[in-house]
Formats: C-alpha cells, structure tokens, sequence
C-alpha cells in the first residue's frame, strides 16, 4: 500500500484551482506521491516522465484526450522551453485538464528564472520523513531511531538497514554532484567540491567561516561559497542565519549548515540529533509558508557575552518562538532563560533527546523532541 504524504490533501485542494508543481530533492518520493495522486483521486489522468523516451514523445506530440482529468508532468524542466510550452497548453485547456508538475531541484531553480507562469500555479516542497511525518505503523520512539541511524528519505527509512542506507546514500551524492550540479554550473573541481561536502558533514550544529573552510581547501573564499550555495540550491544543506534584529550586543555571525538528510551528518549523536530538530523545523515551515503564504525563517541567537540560541523562529519578521537543543542536559539553558526573558517570545522550549518527563520552569518549557512536535502540530498543521 502507498504511503499517502502529508501534503498530498492539500495539493488535491489546490488542483481545483491552478496548477500545482511539487519541488525537493532527489529521491524525496516526488513521483510516488504524484502517481499515488493519480491513483487515489484522477484514476482517469494520464502520467508523463521527460525521461522516458515514449513518454517525451507524447508530451511534444500533446496525446492526451479530453476525458484526462489531471496530466501529471515528471522532470518537464529538462524541457528546453517548458515554461512557454506548459504556459500555452495550461491557457488554453485549463477548463478541461489539471496540472500537477514536479521535479527536482532544478525545477525551482528554472521556476524562479522568469516569471511567465506568474499566477498560474501553487508550490509545495516535499520534504523526507521527520518527527512531524512519520509513516503509519511506526510509533514515535520507532521513528527517532531510523532518522538518526538511517535518515529521513522513504528508500533508506522504511527499508531500515544501515549497510544499505550508506550504499543509497553515496549513491545519492555521486548523482547529485556528478550529473546536476554539472549540468548546472561548470564546475571543474568536483573532487575538491566533495571534499568541502564531506568537511561540512563533519561541522553541522557549528557556524561556517567561508574563509577558514576556504584555507582547508586551498581555493578562495569566494569559491567556497559559490560551492555552499549550490548545495542548497541542490537541497543537500541549508544554512541557518543569525538573528539580530532589535539586538544591541547581537554578533553578525556566519550561518550554521545543516543536511537535508539527517544521516548525512557523521560524528557524534548530539550533532545529529541537532539536525534532525533542524529539518523537522524547516519541514514545518516551509508547509506553513506553503499552505498559508506567511513568510517563515529559522535562525539562530549568539551575542557578544557568547549567550547562544539554537534556533529563532521568525513569522513575518515577527519572533515566535526560541528553541535549545541538547542530546542529554535537561537543565535549563541560561542563554535560553535570559532571552526569553529579554525578548518575549510567545513560547521558549528547550528540546532534549533523552528525557523522561517533560516539565516548565517560569516562561520555559523543557520537553522530549516526540511529545514537542506531537503537542504543537496543530499550530502549524491543523
């Protein structure tokens, strides 16, 4: 039985009124869901892959017929002009046909390129699998243990062996670095580009000096963050930005880097542990931004007394919430208290992966990572 993404109501609500394109990385489960769409609510729609040789065809040679509900489009991006090709078609039988368009990175990199489907369509970014998603039959604690041993992406997290996780995983990065970011960028060094990834693997959870990593790779800082970028472009990191706003002694610091894939991250436990409260946070906010059209970040806190803050959550450029990560300290953090002393913010928690009881103390509430996501979901998905 297909396993029904969180996302997919949502985005059979939206095909009633536009065009619906679905980003994220390689691999996230884009097309099972797409085809799991099809199935479930357009039984009579028609599935396209620009990678499949027939397939191609009959999307250039427009065979489909009138009784198709919905035309789901695989990797139309790699069309070389699917934006004025998808704009004519959607124009001009949007009454008979739905659209459903995914891909992968590339597709919000080309999306963002011009702006002649403005209006035409909603965007939703899937995500793996976080402590906010968790496949039926898995209980909380189940679920924890995989993303940390094995990662969030649905191959490597319902199959659960290591061995095989490590085997898809270096797989994954082969694919990623040798065929799109090539075919993206005319990047000569890719063996050194490797090498800046897997330092990074090793630095999650710490802020990213471009020009210390610059000096350990021997190219210049302005390469180094050529290369970052591109890796969130491709969404194997992404970085997380320092708050300083109405913050006198705020430092601006240099953002932190966190994976995509919560086994991407080697070292210690807490360091992962860290990303996988990272992931699922963006998880989240990027479905609210998604669903709701608010403007979501997610930052961090240090200032000059070395006072740090794990994670900042802006809605609108509003504070809502700060929260402290720690693996196994269930004391309350001293920089978490002060600041939300200082800032006020609607809800200050500090996050600890091996806890029995959560508890409050003052405006703080310390609490396991299962019950926290579990007990405000409904903010952000009900």
């Amino acid at each position: 039985m297909a396993i029904v993404r969180d996302i997919s109501p949502f985005i059979v609500k939206d095909l009633k009124r536009k065009m619906v394109f679905v980003g994220g990385p390689r691999q996230v489960g884009k097309t099972t869901m797409a085809r799991t769409i099809l199935h479930d609510h357009f039984s009579d729609g028609s599935y396209f892959n620009w990678d499949y040789d027939e397939d191609r065809q009959a999307i250039l040679g427009k065979k489909w017929t009138d009784e198709n509900p919905l035309l789901v489009f695989d990797e139309l991006h790699k069309h070389p002009r699917w934006k004025s090709w998808l704009k004519g078609i959607y124009d001009v039988s949007k009454d008979k046909h739905r659209f459903l368009v995914t891909g992968s990175a590339r597709l919000d990199i080309y999306r963002r390129g011009g702006d002649s489907l403005m209006g035409r369509y909603h965007y939703w970014r899937l995500h793996p699998f976080t402590l906010d998603e968790i496949p039926q039959g898995f209980s909380g604690a189940q679920a924890m243990s995989r993303l940390i041993r094995v990662g969030g992406f649905p191959e490597p997290f319902l199959d659960g062996d290591e061995r095989e996780a490590r085997r898809w995983r270096r797989e994954r990065f082969d694919r990623v670095i040798r065929e799109d970011i090539r075919d993206l960028d005319s990047v000569r060094n890719i063996a050194t580009l490797s090498i800046m990834l897997d330092l990074l693997r090793t630095r999650v959870g710490g802020m990213i000096v471009v020009s210390n990593l610059a000096q350990d790779l021997d190219v210049s800082p302005k390469t180094v963050k050529s290369w970052l970028e591109i890796f969130e472009r491709m969404y194997l990191v992404f970085s997380v930005k320092p708050y300083t706003r109405s913050l006198p002694r705020a430092v601006k610091k240099p953002p932190k880097v966190y994976f995509f894939d919560n086994a991407d991250v080697l070292g210690e436990e807490g360091p992962r542990f860290e990303n996988l409260v990272a992931t699922t946070l963006l998880r989240r906010l990027h479905f609210k931004e998604d669903r709701e059209g608010y403007r979501y970040e997610l930052r961090y806190l240090r200032d000059k007394e070395g006072r740090e803050v794990d994670f900042v959550i802006l809605k609108d450029g509003e504070l809502e919430e700060l929260i402290e990560v720690k693996h196994a300290d269930d004391t309350p953090s001293k920089s978490l208290k002060y600041y939300a002393e200082k800032l006020r913010p609607k809800r200050a928690t500090q996050i600890v992966a091996n806890i029995k009881r959560p508890y409050d103390r003052n405006q703080l509430r310390v609490i396991d990572p299962i019950s926290y996501f579990q007990d405000t979901r409904h903010q952000f998905f009900g």
